[in-house]
């Protein structure tokens, strides 16, 4: 006995269904960063341009000389591999980035979103992983950076990261 072609389409459609209703739709950086810095508020406004002057000169060029321009001396990290205090900060991004880059005139990153409310100021970026299952395949999430600010340096910082597993 032959099902009908409807009951195939209908198989068909089962198996397919969960795969597209699970299927990622890709993170996508912002294509124009200087609107990401637009604020109707001076005070948000300035602080957006604070954290974003500092992502490109002092974590992505590795200008750590620039730091107590924007880095307050007691600044308290809670990234688990990074010690508190801006000295500490500068000491790992030394490390990191050993010799300074020229500061480029965006964030290289791709970035997606600022965002700033009262003290705090938040970098989102496509961050991109080897498929589990598949490690050919490529898929897109969110990362994102967290800061607060006071009197127009940065105090504190907050990101996703953990603790990298023992060898």
């Amino acid at each position: 006995m032959k099902k009908p072609l409807l009951a195939h389409i209908v198989l068909a459609l089962a198996a397919i269904l969960p795969l597209a209703a699970a299927a990622q739709v890709p993170v996508q950086p912002a294509a124009d960063q200087e609107a990401l810095l637009a604020s109707a508020d001076p005070v948000l406004r300035a602080n957006k341009r604070l954290v974003y002057d500092f992502w490109r000169e002092v974590f992505e060029a590795g200008q750590v000389a620039q730091a107590d321009k924007y880095v307050a001396e007691s600044y308290i990290q809670h990234n688990p591999n990074v010690p508190t205090g801006r000295a500490a900060m500068v000491g790992f991004l030394s490390r990191r980035t050993p010799a300074p880059l020229p500061v480029e005139a965006r964030i290289k990153a791709p970035l997606v979103s600022i965002v700033a409310e009262r003290d705090l100021v938040i970098l989102s970026f496509v961050r991109e992983y080897p498929e589990p299952q598949d490690a050919t395949r490529k898929y897109t999430t969110t990362w994102f950076d967290m800061f607060r600010l006071e009197n127009g340096k940065i105090v504190e910082h907050w990101d996703g990261a953990v603790k990298p597993p023992k060898p």
